[in-house]
């Protein structure tokens, strides 16, 4: 957790403005980070000032994407289950925050059902970064549980916004987070988009750009 939440810093510093993704498998994806959340570990803070763990063990730093700013097509690296089910070889193709066009080899009647589920179903909710050497990826098994497989590898989640990563979120209502930005839905769904060659670059608020991932690693 320290190592995690020393790079949480790093990147909060370089004060973010848009990340974009790239892989070998035709991964090509940008999204603006919310101008107000910041990375966060598992390790958190509740409102009623308890520190929790999100999920353990953890490998991830995530944030909240501005709703209406993903563009382009994310390719899934690791299947997915949902409900019982299995999703393989599938992508996802944004625009303007929206999933506009979705294929799978297998289970596309159920990410069709998943990005249908509600007006929010169909926009993400969380980024996050998890380096390809991840331990849970060197095991090299599925555990058909998000709240694991989601450490193997960078993820987005479609749905419901991690409004939690918005400096003083505990002082807004779940309206006001909405007109914020922030995503709204009854689903929150994780899917691994991170592979070896993931080059993950980010764009500063003031122009700059840092590489982030090279080789699906810090």
């Amino acid at each position: 957790t320290d190592s995690l939440n020393k790079h949480a810093e790093i990147l909060n510093k370089l004060d973010i403005d848009e990340l974009h993704y790239t892989s070998g498998n035709g991964t090509d994806f940008r999204v603006k980070k919310h101008p107000e959340a910041e990375f966060s570990s598992a390790e958190m803070k509740m409102k009623n000032g308890h520190i929790c763990f999100a999920n353990m063990p953890s490998e991830e730093l995530f944030t909240l994407p501005l709703k209406d700013s993903a563009n382009g097509i994310v390719y899934a690296t690791k299947p997915l289950s949902y409900n019982g089910n299995l999703i393989e070889n599938f992508s996802v193709r944004f625009e303007n925050g929206k999933a506009v066009e979705v294929k799978a080899e297998k289970g596309i009647e159920h990410l069709e059902e998943m990005i249908r589920m509600d007006e929010g179903s169909a926009y993400l909710g969380e980024i996050a970064l998890v380096p390809y050497d991840s331990p849970i990826n060197q095991i090299g098994s599925l555990f058909y549980n998000t709240l694991f497989d989601e450490n193997a590898s960078c993820h987005i989640a479609l749905g419901d916004g991690v409004a939690d990563t918005i400096k003083g979120y505990e002082n807004y209502s779940k309206d006001e987070l909405k007109e914020m930005g922030c995503n709204d839905s009854m689903i929150h769904v994780d899917f691994m988009v991170g592979d070896k060659d993931t080059r993950i670059e980010a764009t500063t608020k003031d122009g700059k750009t840092v590489t982030l991932f090279e080789n699906g690693l810090w």
